[in-house]
């Protein structure tokens, strides 16, 4: 695996320290008036979800650890285990499914998200940015009234709760960003 300096660390950069595997979050570049200029970063343990806040120095090598991202389509949910297919291989892998966190509820059946693996361990998962999701329950549509910074409380098919403006009525579809978790636009 390639080192790097302590100062080469980015936001994004998954590094093998301390016998753990770590995603950086946030990295600060600090240049005190006295000493040597280092990087504060913030990393999140991809395996367990702690957090550890360390100085690297320039000198300082660190591990950059490569993911292998692969495509696999959802297939369904056994016993709190996701069944996946590989897009390419056709192979089934069965992934817990707390590795997407509070995005799950977007997950829908043959959905193609992509999956984060490091020697044949599913590290991480994300969901498409943009889903579409119907809405179940919210207040009835008012005439005349503009969406200017005003919104309302919606429940989705999956029973998530979001705001939507108000002219987004009862059983349509809405596309929601799972980044945000926040209404889009219409679908």
């Amino acid at each position: 695996m390639p080192k790097i300096n302590g100062n080469e660390i980015r936001p994004g950069n998954v590094l093998e320290h301390n016998g753990g595997l770590w995603a950086a979050v946030k990295v600060d570049h600090v240049k005190p008036g006295k000493g040597g200029a280092f990087a504060q970063v913030e990393m999140k343990n991809l395996r367990n979800g702690s957090k550890l806040n360390e100085r690297f120095r320039s000198a300082d090598k660190v591990e950059r650890v490569r993911l292998e991202q692969k495509d696999m389509q959802f297939l369904f949910e056994d016993n709190g285990q996701l069944i996946f297919m590989d897009t390419e291989t056709y192979d089934q892998v069965q992934i817990s499914a707390d590795i997407l966190g509070d995005r799950r509820p977007f997950l829908q059946d043959g959905m193609t998200i992509v999956v984060e693996f490091h020697d044949e361990e599913a590290l991480h998962a994300t969901v498409p940015q943009k889903v579409t999701c119907k809405i179940v329950e919210t207040e009835p549509v008012v005439k005349g009234q503009t969406a200017a910074n005003s919104f309302k409380p919606a429940v989705l098919d999956n029973g998530v709760k979001i705001m939507v403006p108000p002219f987004v009525g009862q059983d349509e579809d809405i596309i929601v960003n799972t980044d945000s978790m926040e209404y889009s636009e219409r679908a």
